[in-house]
């Protein structure tokens, strides 16, 4: 389920059924040197958080990404999230990111970092089979919190 307002009515309809939240972090990188490495990752993480979204439809929801600037205080951030997140009806809550300074902070629920792999220049179906791949890498850490591991 998507963070939309027709995903949103069946989510209300159907709550019980739906106690996990993907919330992706994406860094962007406003330095001129690093640009195209922030796009390349926040293009990654979306293709593999979409299709996270896709294959557990009924069980996840889905947010909006959450940017942020290098300069911003992440460790402020992930104490707000923790905070606002906390009062949504969630049971399992995953950050998925590719910037592994958030591996270091404390938060409300499990942080998943995986590294950035540059999808821009391949063709669909190596695309395709990259994001099955890293899919099958986090999957074991959504069954192991589902399991009440």
């Amino acid at each position: 389920m998507n963070w939309t307002a027709q995903d949103m009515d069946t989510y209300l309809q159907q709550k019980e059924y739906i106690d996990t939240l993907i919330v992706p972090l994406l860094k962007v990188d406003t330095v001129t040197e690093g640009m195209k490495n922030s796009a390349s990752s926040s293009e990654f993480l979306m293709h593999l958080t979409t299709f996270i979204e896709t294959q557990f439809k009924g069980r996840m929801m889905l947010m909006p990404p959450f940017a942020y600037t290098q300069s911003m205080n992440l460790t402020e951030m992930a104490a707000t999230l923790s905070r606002d997140l906390a009062v949504a009806p969630f049971k399992h809550v995953f950050f998925l990111t590719t910037d592994v300074a958030w591996t270091s902070l404390k938060v409300d629920g499990e942080v998943i970092w995986l590294p950035s792999i540059p999808l821009e220049s391949m063709d669909p179906q190596l695309r395709k089979t990259i994001i099955e791949d890293q899919l099958r890498q986090v999957l074991p850490r959504f069954t192991k919190k589902w399991s009440g591991q």
